[in-house]
């Protein structure tokens, strides 16, 4: 079989990688949109995102709605005229219907432009809307490289406050064209829950969107994934999330404050569970199923990990971040 498709893209340079799903190719454009009922068709909430971008690799990430097969299509071209199709896994209940692609052999030095759609499981013709993203490849040679660092995401009790624009700063980063963005973590603070409405020091009311699973400590795995899915809520952060890719890891309130793995709670806002240990279990599944962070087959839980940007940039995330903050 001839290496180039019948759409101009040389096969080889769109590979679905195993390490979170096993892609099928499919040549031509996604499939056209049989609309048998709109509420069989699965939709997008939170956007999509990319990350762990280093050579030739990806990770992208999305979530349904609903039971739904993902579907990407994959371009150099932001209008999508040359592309392939390659078939992602399911988004089922399991995985908080969030669902990932590890595609590689991705060109150095090129804008990637990705087209996430979902099928429905419940009634195979009703697809969804499709969301597009983009992201740049490392470069092949000596090159600028710009990226922002930060973290601590909706903490100290400071939420989305639409009236305020909601979080402004992932807006102010994403105008600054980064080629990636590093999260240092507390990607979520599932041991601050937020209050409808904070009171400022000049009398001011400060009014936090609140959801089921932000107005309590983190607990349960929904509770951690809804953590995650809160910050996923604000415009800007999707819009980010649309272009930057991210280069996750995490730190002490993706469980709790300080914590250590044979702790014990003694805290009266844990009803349900004191074991941190199985905490951070239910907080480092989240914190996997919610991000694009690939996985590693021989170390699954292992989130530190090391990524090569070109031949001027190493950026290693922090090993002793693993087990305990």
């Amino acid at each position: 079989m001839s290496e180039q498709s019948k759409n101009g893209i040389n096969r080889r340079r769109f590979i679905a990688g195993s390490a979170a799903a096993s892609g099928t190719l499919m040549l031509g454009g996604i499939a056209p949109a049989f609309a048998r009922g709109d509420s069989k068709r699965p939709g997008t909430p939170y956007g999509v995102a990319s990350g762990d971008v280093t050579q030739g690799e990806a990770i992208l990430w999305s979530s349904s709605d609903a039971p739904a097969q993902m579907w990407v299509d994959i371009s150099y071209h932001q209008d999508f005229r040359k592309h392939i199709t390659l078939q992602g896994p399911n988004a089922l209940a399991e995985t908080g219907f969030s669902s990932k692609l590890a595609i590689n052999d991705l060109a150095p030095g090129q804008k990637v432009f990705y087209r996430v759609r979902y099928q429905s499981l419940e009634d195979w013709q009703s697809w969804g809307e499709p969301v597009v993203g983009s992201f740049n490849t490392p470069p092949a040679v000596a090159s600028n490289i710009r990226f922002l660092w930060s973290g601590d995401t909706a903490g100290q009790g400071w939420g989305i406050n639409e009236e305020w624009g909601g979080m402004r700063i992932y807006e102010t980063m994403r105008q600054t064209a980064p080629d990636f963005f590093i999260h240092c973590g507390d990607t979520i603070y599932a041991d601050g829950p937020l209050k409808e409405e904070v009171t400022l020091k000049n009398g001011e009311v400060w009014n936090n969107i609140v959801t089921p699973e932000k107005a309590k400590v983190a607990e349960t795995l929904q509770e951690f994934r809804g953590n995650f899915a809160y910050n996923l809520i604000d415009k800007n952060v999707r819009a980010f999330n649309n272009e930057v890719p991210m280069i996750v890891q995490w730190d002490d309130h993706e469980t709790v404050n300080n914590w250590y793995p044979a702790e014990v709670l003694n805290d009266e806002r844990y009803q349900n569970e004191q074991s941190v240990a199985l905490l951070s279990a239910r907080a480092r599944r989240a914190f996997f199923e919610m991000n694009p962070i690939r996985s590693s087959a021989a170390d699954p839980q292992r989130i530190y990990r090391k990524f090569h940007y070109g031949p001027l940039l190493d950026v290693f995330t922090h090993r002793h971040a693993q087990l305990s903050c």
